[in-house]
């Protein structure tokens, strides 16, 4: 008989991350951690997902409820032009990133970190994929930002939606761009001696 598998408590409101977990046979619990993005800055765009996937894995592995739980805090941003992109405030901003991506090549950069509460430790880093944007029509971007689907996402895409026939290619893990790389994740818990396998429920 095997053992139950550890309690995992996902940091996150993205259901595109839950969704993720639960396809790699892992289903957390989900604890959104309040943090405020806004607050935390860093020098580049990759050093920033990860201070911000740091700061909601330590906010919600603070809390005694969930002690003895490994916690996962991922974020995503897209680099452009070494800028940070992140959700777009409204539809506007939405609009005006698209025309701007279009044919040309960014960096979705996730920050990952895994904090295991009963040890008191964590592993943390950042997954980089390169994303070819093809060349919506401006009514194509139109009816794209209409659909309401770019406001909730960092970069005003995703991989798995309705943006899915304006991007030429990646280059990297699909995953990373959807919002989670589940083979840095297996990396992260392996460092901190978990297997990825033994938290299959």
């Amino acid at each position: 008989m095997t053992a139950d598998p550890r309690r995992v408590v996902l940091a996150s409101a993205s259901p595109a991350r839950l969704g993720l977990l639960r396809q790699a046979g892992i289903t957390p619990e989900v604890i959104v951690s309040g943090v405020d993005e806004d607050k935390v800055q860093a020098p580049t765009p990759a050093e920033l997902a990860l201070a911000l996937a740091e700061a909601k894995a330590a906010h919600v592995a603070a809390r005694p409820e969930v002690f003895g739980a490994l916690v996962i805090g991922c974020d995503s941003v897209l680099e452009l032009d070494k800028q940070a992109l992140g959700k777009p405030a409204d539809a506007a901003e939405a609009t005006a990133r698209w025309k701007a991506m279009r044919g040309r090549t960014g960096i979705l950069q996730t920050g990952h970190c895994v904090y295991d509460t009963a040890a008191k430790r964590y592993e943390s880093a950042t997954a980089s994929t390169v994303v070819r944007f093809g060349e919506p029509t401006d009514a194509e971007i139109a009816a794209y930002v209409a659909s309401g689907e770019p406001l909730h996402v960092a970069g005003a895409f995703t991989l798995d939606g309705r943006s899915a026939p304006f991007i030429d290619g990646i280059d990297g893990d699909p995953g990373n761009v959807i919002g989670l790389s589940l083979p840095l994740l297996r990396t992260l818990l392996r460092k901190l001696d978990v297997e990825i396998t033994d938290l299959w429920t």
